[in-house]
């Protein structure tokens, strides 16, 4: 079959079972767009090219699968840069298609070039600049399978124009994958199984500390298994919110700087903590942690580098989650634990979150209305998250029950990601709900995107905290710099209800605790994009 580059890629994305493409065109990446044309592909055209990477980013975490997004070369390609770094850092699977200016013109710093390979090449796991057209069959394939398997993360190809438009003998897609150098390993070491299973049998005071790669492994069902067998109290991090449902008994919370007492106090004094897919950065662990005296650390993980790297591993296990803890869950003995189980209930009891009902004034209680929110919307309701104070109140006040639910930027912390990552769930996952809560600082940084919504009538919910501040650096200030205000004011707020409006999403604004139920119903009772704002203090804590 004869067919030039451009089609070429849209047939590989086509055998690759990819069914949206997040994107915006340019003049060096319009041979695909135009191929694309005759496809039963899906694109979603975006209003900044970081969007299409969020989207993409929010579309494989709700769907499980590997998020594509494309954009044109210069600084679409540029643009892009932020939502692959963002990826990296969250282990997310993407391929990004980029265009590039023709293969002779590579150098000559020509309209809209750049290096696109190269300023990815450290927040990429891998990167491509296609020079021969007859090769994008099987860099197209190698790119799918490095970035949805070992760790996952993001892989871009760039394509130059005349790549795209010479012609292609297309006769047959590769099946197979072998690349030099990429062995991922998913069996963990069975001996090194056996001495965790040892480790935990002898255990009076066991932790499960669990990360994103419980999620991406797909292994909550496995660590539900291995909790209840030995009776481990499990604490995640921000990116393995939902492991454990949030009412099951031995859920302990969030770990870390923004956590709750009692995992921290857990982490701190158990024997034996177990890790799980969870890179131990300084927000869950510091970069001092005041570990317990002789403390063992398992620490389980798809990537050998992340093992060792932040903290002292007695036992270090490399291999997928879900394969590690299904035989973790064989080889280990059923344990009761009861009195560490007693002293954890009375750390949560001691020192539960603070209470979310007081409202005053004109102002509303961030906790109160997402603790509301969690009550009223279905189980299986997918929040998305931006990044700052409604960040972490939605991580310790959302009460999640289901896996890949809750979606945020946990290693990058990249403002503007909630917004773009809740239409790419909602394009992935149409018959569930999808809530983004939102403050207004990182709100603004890409609520164009709203006219994403309104051209694709993509219903996504809209929870807006307003305080007329950047909130979280705003409390650093005032804790860290004696309370001296630099450039953290957002006075020159819009009115959000009436820009809303102009793009056709209908929303609230509320003041007082006493309408938010009535708001979040009025919000929730349909499928249609809807604002609802609520104004807070500009005092309000994050904890």
């Amino acid at each position: 079959m004869k067919l030039t580059g451009a089609k070429a890629v849209v047939k590989c994305l086509e055998l690759e079972g990819v069914e949206v493409v997040f994107g915006y065109p340019g003049a060096t990446i319009c041979p695909v767009y135009d191929a694309l044309l005759d496809s039963p592909i899906k694109h979603i055209l975006v209003r900044q090219e970081q969007g299409a990477a969020h989207m993409a980013s929010g579309y494989s975490r709700a769907a499980g699968k590997t998020g594509v997004c494309m954009v044109t070369s210069g600084p679409g390609a540029t643009n892009l840069i932020t939502g692959i770094a963002t990826a990296y850092m969250d282990s997310i699977p993407l391929v990004a298609i980029t265009g590039q200016v023709p293969t002779d013109l590579i150098g000559r710093d020509v309209f809209q070039e750049v290096d696109i390979t190269g300023a990815t090449a450290p927040f990429c796991k891998h990167n491509y600049l296609v020079k021969n057209t007859e090769e994008l069959p099987r860099i197209i394939k190698q790119a799918f399978h490095i970035a949805s398997t070992g760790r996952p993360g993001p892989v871009l190809v760039d394509i130059p124009i005349d790549v795209q438009q010479k012609g292609i003998s297309f006769s047959c897609y590769p099946q197979k994958v072998d690349i030099r150098g990429y062995k991922p390993n998913f069996e963990g070491h069975t001996m090194q199984i056996k001495k965790a299973a040892e480790a935990i049998g002898r255990a009076k005071c066991p932790v499960i500390c669990a990360g994103g790669g419980v999620i991406t492994a797909d292994a909550s069902g496995e660590l539900k298994k291995l909790a209840e067998k030995a009776s481990i109290p499990v604490a995640n991090t921000l990116m393995g919110k939902g492991c454990l449902p949030f009412d099951h008994q031995l859920y302990l919370g969030m770990v870390g700087s923004h956590g709750t007492y009692s995992a921290n106090q857990a982490v701190r004094n158990a024997d034996v903590l177990i890790i799980i897919g969870a890179r131990v950065g300084d927000r869950a662990m510091g970069t001092n942690y005041d570990f317990a005296k002789d403390t063992v650390v398992i620490h389980i993980d798809i990537d050998p580098a992340e093992i060792g790297k932040n903290i002292g591993v007695a036992i270090p296990i490399v291999g997928d989650v879900k394969l590690v803890l299904t035989e973790l869950v064989k080889l280990t003995k059923q344990n009761k634990n009861n009195k560490w189980i007693e002293s954890i209930k009375k750390w949560k009891e001691d020192k539960p979150l603070r209470d979310s009902q007081g409202g005053y004034g004109q102002y509303v209680k961030p906790q109160y209305v997402i603790t509301r929110l969690s009550d009223l919307a279905e189980k299986d309701a997918i929040i998305t998250t931006e990044v700052g104070q409604n960040q972490i109140w939605a991580a310790n006040y959302y009460k999640t029950i289901e896996p890949k639910t809750f979606i945020t930027s946990g290693g990058l912390g990249t403002m503007g990601y909630g917004l773009s990552a809740a239409i790419g769930a909602k394009v992935a996952k149409p018959s569930h709900r999808v809530i983004v809560i939102s403050g207004d600082g990182s709100f603004q940084m890409n609520m164009q995107e709203m006219g994403t919504i309104k051209q694709n009538n993509i219903g996504v919910k809209i929870v807006l905290f307003n305080n007329y501040r950047l909130g979280m650096v705003r409390e650093l200030q005032r804790n860290n710099y004696c309370g001296r205000y630099s450039q953290v004011e957002l006075t020159g707020n819009p009115d959000f209800i009436k820009l809303a409006s102009a793009y056709g999403i209908d929303g609230i604004r509320v003041s007082q605790n006493d309408q938010v139920e009535d708001a979040l119903k009025r919000m929730l009772e349909n499928d249609k994009p809807f604002i609802a704002e609520f104004l807070i203090d500009p005092e309000e804590s994050t904890l």
